[in-house]
């Protein structure tokens, strides 16, 4: 469990340190941003070594209905992250498109995975994600939606990127013995 926490509460403090303690993150000068994404790296290594670690105590199993919802939200969380890079409709619909998939992600994980390692997993990125918004729309008002591109091609490239993404990320899962449509 100490792993599992420290990596999830690395992956916040390295996230928020920038808005929370600007003066300190502003000290590190250029080096600030590889520190950060070192640490970003580690987080992750932590959570992924430290989930697999802990003794399953299980509250729920997955249940097929949830399945399919969790699996519609994890693809409107990939949309919100390849439509946000491309511009496309979703930059006018989200403020904050990249953390409201975090969101959407660890929700989607917190519906079929009733164990106390995803609570502490998926919980922690979903508690990460709002204070992030939180943070960002105290210090800086909440931005004005972004106007989006009506370009049809933006669109479609977003949602091929969405369908090469998911499909991908279903297929590693499946891989790792984790399938994500049974």
């Amino acid at each position: 469990m100490t792993w599992l926490l420290t990596g999830v509460l690395s992956w916040s403090g390295a996230h928020l340190f920038k808005r929370l303690f600007p003066e300190a993150r502003a000290s590190l000068g250029a080096a600030g941003r590889p520190l950060m994404a070192l640490l970003l790296v580690a987080s992750v290594v932590l959570m992924v070594m430290g989930y697999g670690q802990i003794d399953p105590v299980i509250w729920w199993g997955r249940q097929a209905f949830w399945v399919g919802v969790s699996n519609v939200l994890v693809y409107l969380g990939f949309y919100c992250v390849a439509g946000s890079l491309v511009g496309a409709r979703v930059s006018g619909i989200v403020r904050h498109p990249q953390l409201t998939s975090a969101m959407l992600w660890a929700v989607a994980h917190l519906l079929v995975n009733g164990d106390l390692a995803s609570a502490v997993l998926f919980g922690g990125v979903l508690f990460w994600a709002v204070a992030e918004v939180v943070v960002i729309d105290r210090q800086e008002g909440k931005p004005a939606l972004v106007k989006p591109s009506q370009s049809l091609g933006r669109e479609g490239l977003a949602i091929a990127i969405t369908l090469g993404l998911y499909g991908a990320v279903a297929y590693v899962h499946g891989l790792l013995g984790y399938p994500v449509h049974g």
